[in-house]
């Protein structure tokens, strides 16, 4: 007995929500056009914004990196430039130089 009212009382709350009488909130007007809900639209809109956000800061922190870097090569340059013109200062010619620079070593003086 208690499950059979505990199913019509859940068929008529179904019921309710499907046919409920009309009211002045849910009354059409003859030229208003029934109302679809948003939610889909939101939810997507939501999505695309948060996607735009993250892409930005993505981008962001690349473009930071990417500078970070530079920076970095900056400084390699200026130092192996300097060193360069410390090896050519002692009479050594520009391809010893750049040779020993880059890690290898100078012939013997001749």
């Amino acid at each position: 007995m208690a499950l059979g009212s505990l199913i019509a009382f859940g068929v008529l709350i179904v019921t309710k929500a499907l046919f409920s009488p009309l009211t002045e909130e849910n009354a059409q007007t003859p030229d208003s056009k029934p109302r679809k809900s948003c939610s889909g639209k939101q939810k997507a809109m939501l999505a695309y914004g948060v996607t735009q956000i993250t892409a930005t800061v993505v981008s962001a922190i690349s473009l930071a990196a990417i500078a970070v870097g530079l920076c970095a090569l900056k400084q390699e340059s200026k130092a192996f430039n300097g060193c360069v013109k410390e090896v050519i200062a002692t009479g050594r010619s520009n391809a010893h130089a750049v040779r020993f620079c880059n890690g290898g070593r100078l012939p013997k003086s001749d």
